[in-house]
């Protein structure tokens, strides 16, 4: 029901955070004790303030009010998706070349599944990462189809 609820809400979404410059990251639906939250994602180029999260808020709850896609009672919260933002489309890796970037990966590659550093390239469907294996500066290769999840990092 959750991923449900989470795919409407990020259709009517869609259009409102567009029309406000914005983009949508990610939408959330769970419960967490005896609640449920609907936790609305969105960024900018030029970052989010709290300006953007309250616009975003008034018209999708308008929307939401009018719809009504979810039968219980919930909490909506709309914020940036961080520091560590998730990069969950091809389109969102693109950015993040020469930032500091995590992944995972469904199997072993060169007998390990998570790589760390900054993001070279990202061509071919495959990702260039330049990490740190201890001491020495190490890259990998990682192809898109293997990678299970993936976040920009704050290397230090």
């Amino acid at each position: 029901m959750s991923k449900n609820v989470s795919r409407t809400v990020e259709q009517l979404a869609e259009p409102i955070v567009r029309e406000l410059h914005l983009e949508l990251v990610e939408v959330e639906y769970k419960k967490e004790g005896p609640n449920w939250y609907l936790r609305v994602f969105i960024d900018a180029d030029r970052g989010v303030n709290l300006d953007d999260c309250e616009a975003v808020s008034e018209k999708l709850s308008e929307v939401l009010d009018e719809v009504d896609p979810i039968k219980e009672a919930y909490f909506l919260e709309v914020s940036s998706p961080g520091a560590e933002r998730p990069l969950k489309k091809e389109a969102d890796v693109k950015k993040a070349v020469g930032k500091g970037v995590y992944v995972t990966t469904y199997e072993p590659i060169d007998g390990q599944k998570a790589f760390e550093g900054v993001l070279v390239s990202f061509e071919d469907a495959t990702l260039v990462i330049e990490g740190k294996n201890k001491t020495r500066t190490v890259t990998y290769t990682v192809p898109y189809a293997k990678v299970a999840n993936a976040r920009l990092s704050i290397l230090l």
